[in-house]
């Protein structure tokens, strides 16, 4: 990935989160919604933004389908920031890589017990 790109994922994933916690009414976005990755294609056309929200996945399809339908206000107040000749489009994706790394820390406390007892 060039350096430029890294430069735009890092801005717009900084840009959104603030957007989030400052600009954001609607009630369905409340909570803590984290940004946790943003990947912006080479030709600077289009941005997927990974989230995920404290309260876990349990209401993460309303809380996608809720960002996606703000996808135009995000990109709006991204294009007051960027400094590009073409803001990219934005699209919402769910990222459940703290679920699995709960779920994996889980695993493996749960190996360590079993190997402890069966060493005592």
């Amino acid at each position: 990935m060039s350096h430029r790109i890294e430069r735009i994922n890092q801005l717009i994933r900084k840009e959104i989160s603030e957007l989030l916690q400052r600009e954001v009414r609607d009630p369905r976005l409340s909570g803590l919604i984290s940004v946790t990755a943003v990947e912006t294609a080479a030709d600077l056309r289009f941005t997927k933004v990974f989230v995920s929200h404290l309260a876990g996945s349990e209401h993460k399809e309303e809380l996608l389908r809720t960002l996606n339908a703000a996808a135009r206000f995000f990109r709006g107040e991204l294009g007051k920031v960027l400094e590009l000749r073409y803001v990219p489009e934005i699209a919402f994706y769910w990222d459940d890589s703290i679920e699995r790394g709960d779920q994996l820390s889980r695993l493996i406390d749960q190996a360590n017990k079993s190997d402890a007892h069966i060493a005592g």
